[in-house]
């Protein structure tokens, strides 16, 4: 099964609005404020809060390769503000651990500040066991499904930030 670019449009979303719940960037589109920062600097902070969701999975396996992408935040200034998001997938190296590695993210994200605002199987036919974090110190959110049907199984998480805004005289790089 493949991701459309629609069904990925609507996801980010879907998982800033859970980020905190409440309006704290003053423009009505419950995107948080995370600050001010230039693409780049904002993506590789990311990463870094990737890499550490990917340090709580506990098992061994693989994760897939690509960076992070800058996003608008709502109806506000593409050039002046933007968010980042990061999508990657987690193969284990045995569909076996799946489980243990939702186990490890369902324990885990709580003692590095993650708020667990969703736990359980979506509304797809396969059922696929959904988690869904808030973690309001980074401002940042998660989406990770279990993929446990999938060939191979997966683990497909979403990252995203809040809307930054870039320094004064620069504009966003867009990538």
């Amino acid at each position: 099964m493949k991701i459309k670019p629609g069904v990925l449009a609507a996801a980010v979303p879907l998982v800033l609005v859970t980020l905190t719940g409440c309006d704290t960037t003053g423009s009505g589109s419950g995107i948080p404020s995370a600050g001010r920062s230039t693409s780049s600097e904002a993506a590789d902070a990311v990463e870094g809060v990737s890499s550490g969701i990917h340090d709580l999975i506990g098992v061994r396996g693989r994760a897939s390769e690509g960076g992070p992408g800058v996003q608008d935040c709502g109806d506000k200034d593409r050039e002046t503000y933007f968010r980042i998001f990061h999508k990657w997938s987690f193969y284990p190296a045995s569909a076996d651990d799946l489980d243990v590695a939702m186990r490890n993210l369902r324990e885990g994200l709580p003692k590095q500040g993650w708020k667990i605002v969703e736990y359980g199987p979506d509304s797809s036919a396969n059922e696929n066991l959904t988690l869904i974090a808030d973690n309001d110190g980074q401002k940042a959110g998660v989406h990770i499904t279990q993929m446990r049907k999938r060939n191979p199984p997966k683990l497909s998480l979403m990252l995203v930030s809040g809307c930054y805004q870039v320094p004064d005289g620069q504009k966003v790089e867009h990538f």
